[in-house]
């Protein structure tokens, strides 16, 4: 479903911060996941078409999206979760999942999707998207707009970022619905051991490169191993 063939991401500056990856996404949920300043978020923000690749090529269902925007590389399917959630003065939750569903829908389907990731829904459907929602609120709601776009590539940016007072089990829950709604790719980026421990393959990254590609059986007893280093970067649940 998804390419990466020799993608590779310089800053303006002329900082190398994604080095010369392939990759092949196309399984149920990838997780990838590294230390802090691998390359992570920026990788995501790659496929999503927030920044663009310096080189190589990207293709998804096999047309070459390299230099297509995030709004075309949206309309072609790929959804996408920020790390933080952006605010939207004027709008309402309401809205913002009708928008994302492409239609407008009904108190009662959009309320089905705030109760899936937590929320009281009686109590969000109207409220603005302003300052008076927490970030693990506005976390909340952006889950819940990205499940209801249904979309056959869905790329999550450290999803469980403020959300420690919502269970990981209620998490896992969601990306587990939205398969089985779309029937898509879900990727995410995380180093949280019980996302990772969910996914069909797992990708590690170190210094903008791919370090390790491998099922959760092949790869976590090396991330997780006792008094490594690495363990100490992956956490068994809540947000950091």
């Amino acid at each position: 479903m998804l390419e990466l063939i020799n993608v590779s991401y310089k800053t303006p500056e002329g900082k190398l911060i994604i080095d010369n990856i392939n990759l092949k996404v196309s399984e149920r949920f990838v997780a990838i996941t590294g230390p802090n300043g691998s390359g992570k978020s920026t990788l995501a923000k790659l496929i999503a078409g927030i920044i663009p690749a310096s080189e190589g090529k990207i293709l998804f269902n096999g047309e070459d999206i390299t230099n297509m925007s995030i709004t075309e590389r949206a309309q072609k399917g790929i959804g996408f979760a920020f790390q933080q959630p952006v605010r939207f003065k004027g709008l309402t939750v309401l809205d913002l999942i009708s928008i994302a569903a492409g239609k407008r829908l009904s108190q009662t389907a959009a309320c089905e999707y705030l109760s899936e990731v937590g929320l009281c829904a009686k109590e969000y459907v109207n409220r603005e998207i302003n300052s008076s929602l927490s970030g693990g609120e506005l976390k909340r709601i952006e889950i819940a707009m990205v499940n209801a776009r249904s979309t056959p590539l869905t790329i999550f940016d450290e999803p469980e970022a403020g959300i420690d007072l919502w269970s990981f089990n209620s998490l896992i829950k969601v990306f587990e619905n939205m398969y089985e709604r779309n029937k898509g790719s879900i990727m995410i980026i995380s180093h949280q051991e019980r996302i990772l421990n969910i996914a069909d393959k797992i990708v590690m990254l170190k210094g903008g490169k791919v370090d390790a590609i491998g099922s959760k059986d092949e790869l976590l007893p090396t991330l997780l191993g006792k008094g490594s280093v690495s363990a100490a970067c992956y956490k068994q649940g809540g947000a950091e």
